[in-house]
């Protein structure tokens, strides 16, 4: 998909903030620092709409981006990051679950995992999450800039072993440094659209 324009519309705490158009959308969701903006901002060849930031936990809101006025971007808090409390941990619990839960325009999750490790606890319970909403999900595992190519589909195994992957569910491997899998990605949104 080629890019002409793409923006940040709101971030947004609750329903009532959320964007009123009936474009679909595609949340992502991911460990704190997992890559979730350095993806956006790939996808769509910008290098700052989505602010990435060395101190994990800093998306505190849903951040709506509109892309070629067809679709939005969702980034989501991310997880699993321990200098949060708890009671904003489990706010941004129910914020999320709201969203996820409750938004119509919702196509599809993206669940952003590394590449280099297994998925971790928090990734199982988001991707078992989805799963139990019966929410349409594509694992996209980033940073496989930073294992040899040789590799990759060992990791990828890896990745859907560990989740316990549903056969249909889509893993896409995805760098943003190299823009590996960018076209492969925007292509499986497509069928979504």
């Amino acid at each position: 998909m080629k890019v002409t324009s793409s923006d940040i519309v709101i971030s947004a705490v609750k329903p009532e903030q959320y964007p009123n158009t009936p474009i679909p959308e595609f949340a992502l969701a991911g460990r704190s620092n997992v890559g979730k903006s350095s993806f956006i901002n790939k996808m769509i060849n910008r290098k700052n709409l989505a602010r990435t930031s060395s101190k994990p936990g800093k998306t505190q809101t849903l951040n709506f981006y509109i892309i070629n006025e067809a679709l939005h971007f969702v980034d989501v808090p991310g997880y699993g990051y321990a200098k949060v409390s708890k009671t904003e941990r489990d706010a941004w619990g129910k914020m999320i679950e709201t969203y996820f839960t409750s938004r119509d325009q919702l196509r599809a999750a993206l669940l952003i995992v590394d590449l280099r490790h297994p998925p971790t606890k928090d990734d199982i319970a988001m991707y078992e999450f989805l799963k139990h909403y019966d929410l349409p999900r594509i694992v996209i595992a980033t940073k496989a800039d930073k294992i040899p190519k040789g590799k990759w589909q060992k990791h990828l195994k890896i990745t859907r072993q560990t989740l316990n992957m549903e056969k249909e569910d889509e893993l896409l491997l995805f760098s943003g440094e190299t823009g590996e899998g960018k076209e492969q990605a925007w292509g499986v949104l497509k069928k979504y659209m």
